[in-house]
């Protein structure tokens, strides 16, 4: 399995469409980290770039966010991409609570920028 995290500084990016970064972590069946690698965010609008694409063809099926669009929720999900979003804090440690079962989807979408318009 390979998760993404919208990253800036090693931590999670509360704006997954203009990120500085993507870490990607990839992990074993036995739920353990065995890479990590920094993939390059695109410039613009998350939802408008070809980086669900490009991630799901990497092998991603997971996004950890801190928060993001309906957009680009809908864009990641036609891409294979499972969506969590209201994730926080270092890019590692979110990983980790994810692969312990200590992770849900907040359900929020960012209205201020839901249909990638207002960037």
């Amino acid at each position: 399995m390979k998760i993404a995290v919208p990253s800036r500084n090693n931590q999670v990016d509360s704006h997954f469409g203009h990120c500085e970064y993507f870490t990607i972590f990839t992990v074993d069946d036995s739920k353990k980290i065995i890479n990590e690698e920094r993939y390059d965010s695109p410039v613009g609008c998350g939802c408008k770039s070809n980086i669900a694409s490009e991630l799901a063809r990497l092998g991603v099926t997971v996004m950890l966010a801190g928060n993001m669009g309906s957009g680009a929720v809908n864009v990641l999900t036609t891409n294979g991409i499972n969506v969590i979003r209201g994730c926080s804090g270092d890019v590692r440690a979110v990983v980790e609570q994810f692969l312990a079962d200590k992770v849900t989807d907040s359900g929020e979408s960012c209205s201020d920028h839901g249909d990638c318009h207002n960037h």
